[in-house]
């Protein structure tokens, strides 16, 4: 599967274009798993400014019917956020996602975000495993995980959080996503 299949489209974040956006998705309630909930705007900027000169973390927002659907980072694990706290592999790539919030949820929404997520993440050839490292209280996200082929490891304590370490390689994905 690849994001030509799916109804949304990717683009890079734009730091400070996007700020004001963000802000509104990063501090609000259902958001909380963020961890930006008392970030002000110029909080934002500055985060996705750091992450926009980062060589090892990217951030792209995503599209459905050209309307901002959805915020995607994609780190380096060797480099940034799990340093130490696992042995990457070659090919390994961190990721983060979050749906906009919305007063008006579409049943299946969600699951098909972090479809088009990994869809994307597929495409480049060297990525062979998708590592996340979710807050262990959020189960939502860990069914959705589990719906799209991720694996869990084991609990690792992360300095904001004890998070859950899983990891879906490609023939994963493609197995799950196929059932």
């Amino acid at each position: 599967m690849t994001t030509k299949d799916l109804p949304f489209t990717v683009r890079p974040l734009d730091p400070l274009k996007d700020a004001e956006l963000l802000h509104g998705w990063v501090t609000h309630p259902k958001s909380a798993f963020w961890m930006m909930q008392d970030a002000r705007l110029e909080d934002v900027e500055r985060a996705y400014m750091e992450i926009a000169a980062d060589e090892h973390h990217h951030a792209f927002l995503g599209l459905h019917e050209d309307q901002p659907a959805f915020l995607m980072e994609k780190y380096d694990p060797a480099h940034r956020e799990l340093v130490g706290l696992y042995e990457p592999e070659p090919g390994d790539v961190g990721m983060h996602f979050l749906v906009a919030p919305t007063d008006t949820p579409v049943h299946g929404f969600t699951r098909a975000v972090i479809t088009a997520v990994m869809a994307f993440l597929f495409e480049d050839p060297a990525t062979r495993r998708v590592v996340v490292e979710p807050d262990v209280r959020n189960t939502a996200v860990h069914a959705l995980n589990a719906a799209v082929g991720f694996v869990p490891e084991r609990e690792i304590r992360k300095p904001e959080k004890q998070a859950l370490l899983s990891f879906c390689t490609r023939e994963q994905f493609t197995k799950a996503v196929a059932a």
